[in-house]
């Protein structure tokens, strides 16, 4: 009896912690739907193994995506009468309602393939931690539009992909294979909180195809020299107009939609000098005309031209003048009050 009394604490305590997780799960899902405006699904999750020379009877189409990761041999895909040959590693997206079938041309091709679409909430849905999300609208939705909110803005126009299927190849295609397996292993268990798990696996699956698009897409931009001297153009704009706010190189480098390890070595290519370099030499430059004013304190200068502090600012205007801003300062106003006794 008394073991029972002084578990019994413990078991409260446990059970409050489960009521507060199940209250929590809900208002996961709904900070998720707010943000994104949607929230992935899965539907379902197989397996597959075709032996060589399968070919499917029938063209297969449906009213929301499918994503095959093949983890080994060799397939091809005639999607809207495009043909794609799909290899080990390799991950292919089709968007709904396109028409699509599978031949195989290795000995035989063993693939993962999931099918998911986008819940958005109809106007008189309540959540409950009762319901969830099971009274969700659940509609073919463009991929694009999830991949926006993982970006934080909206791709550009001109870069949309608007062919009936995504096909990538790049270094995500290991983090979207073991999300596509943890997706499957957790679809075919009954455990606490699995359907949250599988959303939140779900959305962490579509970050990775939209890294994977990205990797594509600068990939493909090697070979287009003219449209990176473009966006490295916007770029140097965008840092000459935000040179007095708190930016970074990351900042530039979305502006522009890449990834910042891209945007940092398109820029030396382009310019010379490193995109902090860049801004560095903008905002010191900026400095140096505000310093022969005598009326605006070296400090105020600091913060006019975007340094979060004065010692940061002083150390950066060193290192391009080679003297300090105050250093600086004397010697111009000295030289004009010279050039006004002669």
């Amino acid at each position: 009896m008394s073991i029972l009394l002084q578990a019994q604490p413990f078991l409260l305590s446990l059970w409050q912690v489960m009521q507060m997780f199940e209250d929590l799960l809900p208002a996961v899902e709904r900070g998720i739907m707010d943000a994104a405006g949607s929230i992935p699904v899965v539907f379902k999750g197989i397996e597959r193994t075709f032996e060589k020379g399968s070919t499917q009877a029938n063209p297969s189409r449906h009213d929301y995506h499918e994503l095959t990761y093949l983890r080994s041999g060799k397939a091809e895909f005639e999607i809207e009468g495009r043909r794609v040959t799909l290899e080990k590693g390799g991950t292919v997206v089709i968007r709904p309602h396109m028409s699509h079938m599978i031949r195989i041309q290795d000995k035989y091709a063993d693939m993962l393939v999931l099918y998911f679409g986008f819940a958005q909430l109809s106007p008189d849905t309540t959540v409950s931690r009762d319901h969830s999300f099971r009274t969700t609208n659940v509609a073919p939705r463009p991929l694009e539009n999830f991949i926006n909110f993982a970006y934080g803005k909206d791709v550009p126009e001109g870069e949309k992909n608007l062919d009936p299927f995504l096909l990538i190849k790049g270094r995500s295609r290991q983090d979207i294979a073991s999300l596509v397996d943890r997706i499957l292993r957790e679809s075919h268990q009954e455990a606490y909180g699995r359907e949250l798990m599988m959303q939140l696996l779900a959305m962490e699956l579509l970050v990775a195809l939209a890294r994977g698009l990205r990797e594509e897409w600068e990939e493909s931009l090697r070979v287009r020299t003219g449209k990176a001297r473009e966006l490295v153009r916007i770029a140097r704009n965008f840092i000459v107009e935000n040179h007095d706010r708190d930016i970074s190189v990351a900042d530039a480098a979305g502006y522009v939609f890449l990834s910042q390890g891209y945007f940092t070595r398109a820029f030396r290519d382009e310019t010379g000098m490193s995109p902090m370099t860049f801004l560095m030499q903008v905002r010191v430059d900026h400095a140096c005309k505000l310093l022969e004013q005598k009326d605006i304190k070296v400090s105020g200068v600091a913060a006019q031209v975007g340094f979060s502090s004065p010692q940061r600012f002083n150390a950066a205007f060193r290192k391009h003048i080679g003297k300090t801003p105050m250093e600086y300062r004397r010697t111009v106003l000295a030289k004009k009050e010279g050039q006004h006794h002669e």
